[in-house]
């Protein structure tokens, strides 16, 4: 049974991103056993549940506003963008035949560069919609800069959690953070990429 703290409730109600991030972190292991639930045991060989999570919580943060979730209880509408994303993942990994399969490689990259690359791909690729006035080319040329402007700990966390696939509790250890603070962060700055990309559409 997932947790309502009222303050949290009416925080959210109010488009806090504070009070969604700790409603998140209270219940993650909750939501982490929804999408298990639903992600199916193909899925759960391409896709890790936490990774899920972090977009799940990302997609959160960047939609929140006192008319989104509006009514609707916070946690069934983290169930239902959970769902969304586990659709998405499963239309990424498992529609393979109408996609070049080098674009899913990019991903694992072994250099440095290509890591960067396929990183950026990825977040174009996640983070925005498609726009006839504003290419691919120039997300990602606007996606390079806005990484630039990140702090060394923020950039330090993607570049773990998104490069190198490393459980939060890892980076946490890594970066002398604990493992809730490491999850703040993360959705905070994708959240600050998001924006940055969406000044760049506007």
């Amino acid at each position: 049974m997932h947790e309502d703290d009222p303050e949290l409730l009416k925080g959210i109600s109010e488009g806090s991103v504070d009070a969604l991030a700790a409603f998140l972190n209270v219940n993650q292991k909750q939501l982490m056993a929804f999408i298990s639930r639903r992600l199916g045991e193909s899925l759960r060989k391409k896709v890790e549940v936490e990774d899920i999570f972090q977009e799940v919580s990302a997609e959160a943060i960047k939609t929140l506003t006192p008319e989104w979730p509006g009514d609707r209880e916070p946690f069934s509408w983290l169930c239902h963008l959970s769902e969304r994303k586990i659709v998405d993942a499963h239309r990424h990994f498992f529609d393979a035949q109408k996609r070049d399969a080098g674009k899913e490689r990019a991903l694992e990259a072994k250099s440095p560069g290509g890591q960067e690359i396929g990183f950026v791909n990825m977040l174009v690729k996640s983070m925005t919609t498609p726009s006839a006035a504003f290419s691919r080319n120039a997300r990602e040329v606007r996606l390079q800069e806005a990484m630039l402007q990140l702090k060394d700990e923020q950039r330090e966390a993607i570049r773990l959690k998104y490069i190198e696939n490393k459980p939060s509790k890892e980076i946490a250890d890594l970066l002398g953070k604990s493992d809730a603070a490491v999850r703040v962060m993360l959705t905070r700055t994708m959240k600050q990429l998001h924006e940055i990309l969406a000044d760049a559409e506007g």
